[in-house]
């Protein structure tokens, strides 16, 4: 006997439509779709990263960029100043140094013109190599010209002091005159034996005396005696008081 349960298809009414059938195959989608849909968002997430890391690279590089651009312009910038200074510095250094040394140069130059002007003014004392002259009249009076004469002779000779009996500081104004009893020099007598120091190179000197006919010959023609003694030291002691000037002003070339 047959089984009277039987499987009887649903009534037309709830058969799924075509258009339902449509849609719910586009709103559910397959195992496929779904992958294609992960990775095109995965892809289209790393392209907006990337986008994003991109342009912030790019905007710290720039700044990074003109930061450093900048820092190397102010070192260059203070480079420059430091070398501009370093190199004023050493041109004030060098013309400090070259004006020193003029300076330096043209005060010592300047006491030596003072030293050998004050040892020819006879105003201060003076020590060096030279000879002593001593004449000793015996027979009679020397005469003042021969006086004159070997002044001259010792000054042509190189004779830088001269000084008369330890008293007198000979020099270009200092005058010669007969006295009573000796000579006077620059208004001072002085008598026999009149014992001249000079100072200067002593062969020299001693020459400027003794050749023939000279000083030497002179004086003893007139009964003295002469000895020139050379001497290592001669201690010239007498200076000359300075000039009171009246008419006399220094004044500059023109």
């Amino acid at each position: 006997m047959a089984d009277d349960t039987e499987t009887t298809p649903p009534p037309p009414d709830d058969l799924p439509s075509g258009r339902d059938r449509l849609r719910r195959a586009l709103l559910r989608p397959s195992r496929g779709q779904l992958v294609v849909a992960v990775l095109l968002a995965l892809v289209g997430y790393a392209a907006v990263t990337q986008v994003r890391f991109t342009n912030v690279d790019d905007t710290y590089a720039s700044l990074r960029e003109q930061d450093l651009i900048a820092l190397l312009k102010g070192l260059d910038t203070q480079s420059q100043r430091a070398e501009s200074e370093l190199a004023r510095l050493r041109r004030t250094r060098d013309d400090l140094r070259s004006d020193t040394g003029a300076r330096e140069v043209a005060l010592a130059q300047a006491e030596k013109q003072v030293d050998a002007l004050a040892i020819m003014a006879g105003l201060v004392p003076v020590t060096g190599p030279g000879v002593r002259i001593t004449i000793t009249e015996t027979d009679g009076s020397i005469d003042v010209d021969s006086v004159v004469d070997m002044v001259q002779e010792l000054r042509t000779a190189g004779a830088e002091a001269i000084q008369f009996n330890e008293e007198v500081r000979v020099v270009a104004q200092t005058s010669f005159e007969d006295a009573v009893g000796g000579i006077a020099v620059d208004g001072q007598v002085v008598t026999s034996p009149y014992v001249v120091d000079v100072i200067g190179e002593p062969d020299g000197l001693e020459g400027a005396v003794v050749f023939p006919k000279g000083p030497r010959d002179q004086f003893e023609d007139q009964g003295a005696t002469v000895t020139v003694d050379k001497r290592a030291r001669v201690d010239i002691e007498a200076v000359v008081e300075p000039r009171q000037l009246e008419y006399a002003d220094p004044g500059s070339a023109e």
